[in-house]
């Protein structure tokens, strides 16, 4: 037997050359580098923006999160090549401090220019111009440890946090858009802001697209809905309960307690549609009710939309199937890190490109 030592150098990251294949074709680093000014001196750059974005982007979906783990993988022959360096001849990559800097070097108008960038990507990820887009919009927990800027305590999940929006196309299950913010439920202008930019980068692009949003009860706000309705976008919210609409759909209660108790099924449901103002609303909105009989009691839920269709399609069919949505926030989170979150800056962690913008990227 005879044991050799001189392979030269090995890498077990082999994948990753695919990978970097996919984003050369998507174009994803030469489009987050042309939203950023390089301050740099042209002369004595050794690492471009494309290049250390592109790194950084591979390192995350190879499952190196870590900035940290650029100094053990710079001179790593198979990122090296996926970068597009020779892996033996060529100089190493760049190291942990310079993608550091890299992170921190985005101000907030470059952070808006590279999400249209991926915006950008999304359109044009569709081979053909799609007749109606559903996006879901939702907003998840980033926990924090430390004292950074835009985390705030939210009891709801009890903790210190960032609470991230994410927006996907439901029928193909693509991300749209993630934006980090505080750690505080938003407020209706804030949501308006956010469709307001999502929507109309869309239909920059398809200026005929139908679009529907569904959000749960706190982006079911007056100024998103007023805004969704005078610019031809159709939505679906949740709609917190309160003693209003409970008394209008008491005899829908009783009547499905009644058929439970007299043996229908174990769980009775009915629903019922009905118009509706808030005192916070300028005009009146249609509300649909789900109604529940069960061992566990009488509860009623409530949606408010503009669509027109029978309640219980709209309830079950339209509003229901938004669920999805926490599904793909938590494979994003799982596989992308995304909330890995700790640099005391605000904007450092909203350009980790890298991360939460490798998204849509990954779903095209």
């Amino acid at each position: 037997m005879q044991v050799t030592f001189d392979a030269g150098r090995l890498t077990s990251d082999g994948g990753v050359l695919v990978l970097a294949e996919i984003e050369r074709r998507l174009g994803l680093a030469e489009r987050l580098a042309g939203c950023v000014e390089d301050p740099r001196a042209p002369e004595r750059v050794q690492h471009g923006l494309a290049e250390m974005i592109r790194f950084r982007a591979l390192l995350i979906a190879a499952g190196y999160e870590d900035a940290n783990d650029c100094d053990a993988l710079r001179a790593d022959p198979a990122f090296k090549m996926a970068v597009g360096r020779l892996p033996e001849s060529a100089a190493d990559l760049c190291t942990q401090p310079t993608i550091s800097r890299l992170e921190n070097l985005p101000g907030p108008i470059a952070l808006k220019r590279m999400m249209a960038a991926m915006i950008e990507l999304f359109c044009d990820s569709f081979d053909d111009v799609p007749r109606r887009l559903v996006l879901d919009i939702d907003d998840t927990e980033d926990k924090v440890h430390g004292q950074q800027q835009l985390s705030l305590f939210h009891a709801h999940d009890d903790s210190r946090c960032f609470l991230p929006i994410h927006l996907y196309e439901a029928t193909s299950g693509k991300p749209v858009a993630v934006i980090l913010r505080p750690g505080k439920t938003p407020a209706g202008a804030e949501v308006a802001m956010v469709l307001r930019h999502v929507v109309k980068a869309i239909r920059r692009r398809w200026p005929r697209v139908e679009i529907l949003v569904r959000g749960d009860s706190h982006y079911g706000r007056p100024e998103a809905m007023t805004w969704c309705e005078r610019n031809r976008v159709g939505y679906i919210f949740g709609l917190a309960g309160n003693p209003v609409l409970l008394a209008e759909v008491a005899a829908l209660a009783d009547d499905a307690a009644v058929r439970r108790a007299q043996g229908e099924a174990v769980k009775v449901r009915c629903f019922g549609a009905f118009r509706y103002a808030a005192r916070s609303w300028q005009v009146l909105r249609q509300v649909v009710a789900r109604i529940e009989a069960s061992t566990q009691g009488s509860d009623s839920r409530f949606i408010v939309t503009n669509l027109a269709g029978a309640p219980r399609w709209l309830y079950e069919s339209v509003y229901c199937q938004r669920g999805q949505a926490e599904t793909l926030i938590k494979a994003h989170k799982l596989h992308l890190a995304s909330d890995r979150t700790s640099c005391a800056k605000a904007t450092a962690p909203a350009a980790d490109p890298y991360r939460r913008l490798l998204a849509p990227a990954h779903a095209a």
